[in-house]
């Protein structure tokens, strides 16, 4: 389900969240050469990226937002940002992970589901559809 399908009609204004959590630097093998996390870059990429789909929103007559917030607890900054902006829900879509995916990376989603203090609309991505985004923002 697209997310214009639901906001559109019930006139919803909709804020697009990324959260960028820090990079550890990465010490390449054999080499004294270390690379650290460029942050201006990153936290760049996520804006454009957001604001292609605000204005793609806009388009349809949603009302969107972006904002991109950095924090080492992605779940945490997800919750701060609703509570910041009032939200009435979290929508948010999953990759589904489950088994040592999940024990692995965690769940970002099943953080947000037990610790939210509005009701949280979760939406599964299919690997299509991920691997969509990803080229998108490339």
């Amino acid at each position: 389900m697209k997310l214009e399908r639901i906001a559109g009609p019930l006139d919803m204004e909709v804020v697009l969240l990324r959260v960028i959590p820090p990079q550890p630097p990465v010490v390449i093998e054999g080499s004294r050469h270390v690379e650290v996390e460029n942050v201006k870059a990153r936290m760049a990429d996520a804006r454009e990226y957001l604001a292609r789909l605000v204005v793609e929103l806009q388009g349809k007559g949603v009302r969107a937002t972006s904002t991109v917030r950095r924090g080492p607890t992605p779940y945490e900054e997800i919750l701060a940002a609703a509570r910041e902006t009032a939200a009435d829900l979290i929508a948010m879509s999953t990759h589904g992970r489950s088994g040592l995916g999940r024990l692995l990376f965690g769940s970002v989603a099943e953080a947000v589901l037990r610790h939210a203090e509005v009701p949280v609309f979760l939406m599964r991505s299919t690997e299509a559809q991920v691997a969509q985004r990803a080229g998108a923002r490339g």
